[in-house]
């Protein structure tokens, strides 16, 4: 989950409520579901969320959620905006890879060390998630002082232009360019930031540690994305900007540019960030974007409509609400609602604003109305039926495992199901589609907000060998276990994947053997009373000759071994590890 930190004492100010405690401040953000994970060397709070609240991965979009919290705002905001006074022109020889293109101007800024902190938290917090590591979009951000556009201006006598439309244009006055295209990655040179030394697009990649690092996104193709004014190279996106541009502490009027292979990921990317720009004082401005067969203007804080019924909003909630009430709650999150009667109930219009990428259902805004109303303020009630609830043979079943693995020293652990394609296959030298315990096809996620989440797991050793490689700093033995969802692309399921529940353990230690791991699996199939049998087999993930196939009763269910030496190296382990992981309905 994401991790962000936050300085206590910049929530008070951009809150205004400075009689609040650091333990207030904590309470107040868990209600808002920001979960306070620790202190920072400088005291900054460590505040871990859900990802789809990419609006709060800032300071002052936390500060922003607050406020409504407490009531100091209500409703939809939307920063005002100057007209446009730069154009950013989009080149034929843009790559195909990465053809859209965004901006905005914010001036007026008084940059504190704080602000700016915050300010490339957030980009980089971006990046991460809703940019994919830069992948699906990038944020460049430029001192606005330290360009220089090439001059637009209207002829007296415009093509295709009516009188009005012609007055119109030129009482804007002369407006600046500068142009998204493609360069040669051995063409035009530029400083890039922490450099001193004038390097090519191919040269960064290859001399300049940022460059390095993203080189993969763009060293297939055959001209390299890059951003010009009249002086120049200015910025390689999605890789690195240019020195000339470096903000600072000084600037006051910045350049925001945000280029990417999706137009709506971008815009949306842009919007987060004028948003606490605003936040600081900013005054936006906007950008007009020309493409070939279109001109775009930008930021874009049109205003989304969703709708919800209201006997929804009860039911999910389990609470009675008037109307007028229900209005009040999605002010009090930020939203603007109105009442639509239907024929046999009531619907809200509920206006989204433009920085909250994360409603995109009814549902969401339900949740809305229920962080609003306070979700500890709901009274647990029994449900209205007649039978009594009570755990499934499955249940039981996977209860009593956990019970037996406990009891033979494992730690029970409970990891996401979600994964990257990396952990799942490459990091455990497991190929997709093969036929060896975690071979299969993964579902995968159409629009992930971040690449660590990005499939749902096949098996679960690549959780346990993370979490091992999280926890090196810990002492040994560990052993770990778990007992969870591990699935399959299968045609033949109707929703089109199989799942399992699978059970998984890991014995790390200095002289952790296969025995290890085997002694561990012989002990659970006698409390369950299952014939076990490990005829040798052959697995990438375990070390040859040393890994077994599972048989219960006659059935192969498994894998059993000692993980192999790559694996180890690949997650920064120093000792060795022996790991089992088999079918949970084996037991039965």
């Amino acid at each position: 989950m994401p991790v962000v930190e936050v300085d206590p004492d910049e929530l008070r100010r951009l809150t205004g409520h400075h009689e609040k405690e650091d333990d207030e401040l904590k309470d107040d953000l868990f209600a808002l579901g920001l979960e306070y994970e620790g202190d920072t060397e400088d005291g900054e709070f460590q505040l871990e969320f859900a990802p789809d609240r990419l609006d709060r991965l800032s300071v002052e979009g936390v500060a922003r959620s607050l406020r409504y919290q407490y009531g100091d705002d209500r409703g939809v905001y939307v920063p005002d905006t100057n007209d446009p006074e730069w154009t950013i022109e989009v080149d034929e020889s843009v790559p195909d890879e990465r053809p859209y293109v965004t901006g905005a101007v914010v001036r007026g800024l008084d940059l504190s060390e704080d602000a700016l902190d915050s300010i490339i938290q957030l980009q980089e917090k971006l990046h991460a998630t809703m940019g994919r590591q830069r992948a699906k979009g990038a944020i460049g951000i430029h001192d606005l002082t330290m360009l220089k556009g090439q001059s637009i201006q209207s002829s007296d006598e415009p093509s295709g232009e009516t009188a009005s439309q012609a007055f119109e244009e030129s009482e804007r006055g002369p407006r600046n360019s500068i142009t998204y295209r493609g360069v040669d990655p051995e063409g035009d040179t530029f400083v890039p930031l922490d450099s001193d030394q004038e390097l090519t697009p191919a040269e960064v990649l290859e001399e300049h540690p940022t460059g390095e690092k993203y080189a993969d996104l763009v060293e297939e193709y055959e001209r390299f994305p890059a951003i010009y004014d009249d002086i120049g190279l200015f910025s390689f996106p999605p890789v690195i900007n240019g020195r000339r541009t470096e903000v600072s502490e000084d600037s006051r009027d910045l350049f925001i540019e945000l280029t990417g292979t999706d137009q709506w990921t971008v815009d949306r990317m842009c919007n987060i960030i004028c948003y606490a720009l605003d936040a600081r004082g900013g005054q936006v401005e906007e950008v007009e974007v020309e493409y070939s067969d279109r001109t775009l203007l930008r930021p874009d804080f049109d205003v989304d409509t969703k709708r919800v019924p209201h006997d929804r909003i009860e039911t999910m909630l389990g609470i009675d609400l008037d109307p007028d009430t229900v209005e009040d709650l999605f002010e009090r999150a930020g939203l603007d609602a109105e009442v639509e009667p239907t024929d046999d109930s009531l619907q809200y219009a509920v206006d989204v604003p433009p920085y909250r990428v994360d409603v995109l259902h009814p549902v969401d805004l339900v949740d809305d109305v229920g962080r609003a109303y306070g979700f500890n303020e709901l009274v647990p009630r029994y449900p209205e039926v007649s039978t009594v609830g009570g755990r499934t043979d499955e249940s039981e079943l996977e209860r009593a495992a956990r019970n037996v693995l406990v009891g033979l020293g494992f730690e029970d652990l409970l990891n996401f199901h979600l994964i990257s394609h990396e952990d799942n296959y490459e990091r455990m030298r497991v190929e997709e589609g093969s036929d060896v315990l975690g071979g299969a096809e993964a579902p995968t996620i159409r629009e992930p907000y971040s690449e660590e989440y990005e499939l749902v797991r096949t098996w679960a050793l690549p959780s346990l060998m993370m979490v091992l490689e999280n926890n090196t700093h810990r002492s040994y033995p560990q052993d770990l276990a778990e007992i969870g969802l591990a699935t399959a692309v299968d045609d033949s399921e109707n929703t089109g994947v199989a799942e399992r529940r699978t059970v998984a353990g890991v014995v790390a230690r200095h002289d952790a053997s296969y025995e290890d791991a085997k002694a561990r699996l012989q002990a659970v199939a006698r409390n369950f009373d299952v014939d076990l049998e490990t005829p040798p087999t052959d697995h990438p993930a375990f070390i040859d000759g040393r890994v077994a196939a599972i048989e219960m009763d006659g059935e192969e269910v498994g894998v059993v071994g000692e993980i192999h030496p790559e694996i180890l190296v690949d997650h920064d382990l120093e000792v060795p590890v022996s790991a089992f992981e088999f079918r949970l309905d084996a037991l039965e």
